[in-house]
């Protein structure tokens, strides 16, 4: 259905969303039941429509959303009737609850908070507020038993503490374990969609950028200590370590080795053969015989965080085996390495991994470079150039995470790829790796977490949608994978 241009866009995006299920992670004062009510009002107007029932988590609630159903009742000039208090017989006792009712014979009903209010209901269901249900995954499981029918299921909510089932409800969605449609709104967001412009508007007042500064932050004042999880979709608690060493440990694969390479500052200034035919004689020794081993029948993926003179290089192949299990056969952990040498090591791996699918490379800075020459070679729609920034941390760490819970993925039973994970913490609802805070490996060496990106890389890789190489071109590769390709 076509959103009216009231709405703001956030607004609009989530009634554009017809998904069967789909989950509104969201700040508080930005109209988001207020929207969901237009949504209900149109819905139970149309001729193949459905009733609303929308559950609150206290009376009031319930009374201004069908308030708010009556408004867009009149907004959209559809016949409805007033709002009515009504009793529902339930177990032991009736229910009291608040309906309109329009001319299609449709109607929107707001129920009380208990599960067994839903038994026997069709149409869709609006549970707002989730995270203050005091029975969220009763109601969750009484709410889905209506799409068997051709029912939807529609969830609201501020955060509640990270321990919350509606917050675990997020981290299953952002993990692919569940299969709903996620929308996340923070206070920000809706203000730079013209949430205080629309205020204005309604009000009768002149918007200027330092009234919407001032108002922010009477707002954020307001809600004090509480304002990051009230505004910010930032859940309470929500710092600390995000991956423990339980789980990491019990995917760790002592087979599996972490091959390294350090060159000193002066191979840089070598002659380029001489550089090549050295490269060539550590990957012949050290990485083909690892990738010979690696079953030919196998799909493989790679990722790659990069770093030249500080921060490591990281290569994590993955393959997936006939039972859809991945594994981390080696790392490669590359320092100090020249960017034609890093490249070179690059292509060869990537020409010896079975059934090459897709890899996915760190483009900040100076590894655009590499990732750039990588999407020349073997495809741009194979290389993801990936920007790390908050959303893809906040996007793509959960589900690397779920696929160590599922025991789907493994790592190199190594100390310091331990440390690399555990130094992935939550920063304001956001798992990533703290800026600047670096610490030294087993090798004495710098680290910066830098295993860690690379696998979330690899998993990411991993679900590219793209088909296998099953052979290479007979063209002659830049880098080849024998030492007499150099001369």
């Amino acid at each position: 259905m076509n959103a009216p241009t009231v709405l703001l866009t956030y607004q609009q995006a989530w009634l554009a969303d017809q998904s069967p299920v789909k989950v509104w992670e969201k700040s508080r004062r930005i109209g988001a039941s207020w929207c969901q009510a237009s949504d209900s009002a149109l819905l139970a107007a149309a001729e193949n429509g459905m009733d609303s029932w929308y559950v609150g988590y206290n009376r009031e609630m319930a009374q201004e959303f069908i308030r708010d159903t009556g408004f867009w009742a009149r907004h959209y000039q559809l016949a409805a009737g007033e709002m009515e208090e009504i009793a529902l017989e339930d177990e032991d006792k009736d229910i009291v609850a608040y309906r309109v009712t329009f001319a299609s014979g449709k109607r929107v009903t707001a129920l009380s908070s208990r599960p067994s209010n839903l038994r026997g209901k069709q149409g869709m269901v609006i549970i707002d507020e989730a995270a203050f249900h005091e029975q969220l995954d009763e109601l969750l499981k009484a709410a889905l038993a209506l799409l068997i029918w051709g029912g939807r299921v529609v969830i609201l909510s501020t955060h509640d503490g990270d321990a919350n089932p509606f917050n675990e409800l997020i981290g299953e969605i952002r993990a692919g374990k569940k299969p709903y449609s996620l929308h996340r709104t923070t206070f920000d967001d809706a203000l730079e969609q013209g949430l205080f412009k629309r205020i204005c508007l309604k009000q009768g007042l002149t918007w200027t950028q330092e009234a919407e500064n001032t108002w922010r932050q009477e707002i954020i004042d307001q809600y004090g200590s509480a304002a990051d999880e009230e505004l910010f979709c930032i859940p309470s608690h929500g710092s600390g370590v995000y991956f423990t060493r339980a789980l990491l440990e019990s995917i760790m694969d002592p087979a599996a080795p972490v091959i390294k390479y350090q060159l000193p500052d002066s191979f840089a200034q070598k002659p380029e053969i001489v550089r090549l035919a050295e490269v060539a004689i550590w990957l012949a020794l050290h990485v083909k015989p690892r990738l010979d081993a690696l079953n030919r029948r196998s799909k493989s993926f790679f990722g790659m965080d990069f770093g030249r003179s500080g921060d490591l290089s990281v290569i994590a192949p993955l393959v997936e085996d006939q039972g859809l299990k991945r594994r981390m056969p080696f790392l490669i952990e590359l320092r100090n390495i020249p960017f034609r040498q890093q490249e070179q090591i690059l292509f060869f791996v990537v020409a010896g991994l079975p059934r090459f699918m897709a890899g996915a490379m760190d483009a900040r800075g100076n590894g655009q470079y590499l990732a750039e020459v990588a999407a020349q070679k073997f495809g741009a729609t194979r290389i993801a150039q990936v920007m790390l920034t908050q959303g893809w941390y906040l996007e793509n760490f959960p589900k690397y995470r779920a696929a160590m819970e599922d025991k789907n993925t493994s790592l190199p039973k190594d100390a310091d790829v331990l440390d690399d994970h555990r130094a992935v913490t939550v920063e304001k609802g956001i798992p990533k790796l703290p800026e600047g805070k670096k610490f030294r490996g087993a090798d004495g060496g710098q680290r910066h977490g830098d295993t860690a990106i690379a696998g979330c890389l690899a998993w990411f890789a991993n679900g590219m949608n793209v088909s296998p190489i099953e052979f290479q071109t007979l063209g002659q590769p830049r880098f080849g994978r024998t030492l007499t390709d150099y001369f």
